[in-house]
């Protein structure tokens, strides 16, 4: 539970920043999810990481979610290059080192499930692919659902039993 309450609080950070950005520019875009929920449970699909750890930092994510600490984005743009085009890029980009390659790559299956079953429970939040240019102001207000327990634990009974 330690290490679920350290990453709780890494991501109620992130949330935090991010919704300093939105108050202060009218909008916030990160180049990750804040809520970072869906790493454990996907290192826990392809069997790089005990279940429980997600578990763990599942109960401390619901803890933040019902403080109005974390919570969900309100839209993600969601790009998961094919097998090929990640090592096409990996080759052709030096300046990175990528030990962990591998390991990511397998989570490209479990990621896409996780913003599937979002994109079923709550339509128009999973956004395929990015856009050439993001015009904010054809994006949605903010969510009153953001800190939603049920559509937590909705998602979580959506995912694929790992």
């Amino acid at each position: 539970m330690a290490q679920a309450s350290y990453w709780a609080q890494v991501n109620v950070r992130r949330w935090t920043q991010a919704l300093g950005s939105e108050e202060s520019t009218g909008v916030a875009v990160c180049d990750s999810d804040p809520l970072k929920l869906h790493y454990s449970w996907c290192l826990a699909a392809v069997g790089a990481a005990p279940l429980v750890r997600f578990e763990n930092e599942l109960t401390a994510v619901r803890e933040m979610f019902a403080q109005r600490r974390l919570g969900f984005a309100d839209v993600v743009l969601l790009s998961v290059p094919d097998p090929e085009q990640l090592v096409r890029q990996r080759d052709g980009d030096r300046t990175r080192r990528r030990g962990h390659f591998e390991l990511h790559a397998r989570l490209a299956e479990p990621l896409t499930q996780w913003y599937a079953g979002l994109e079923r429970l709550d339509p128009g939040r999973v956004l395929d692919g990015f856009p050439r240019e993001l015009d904010i102001a054809t994006l949605p207000k903010p969510r009153a659902d953001r800190h939603d327990v049920g559509l937590l634990d909705s998602l979580i009974d959506e995912l694929p039993r790992v």
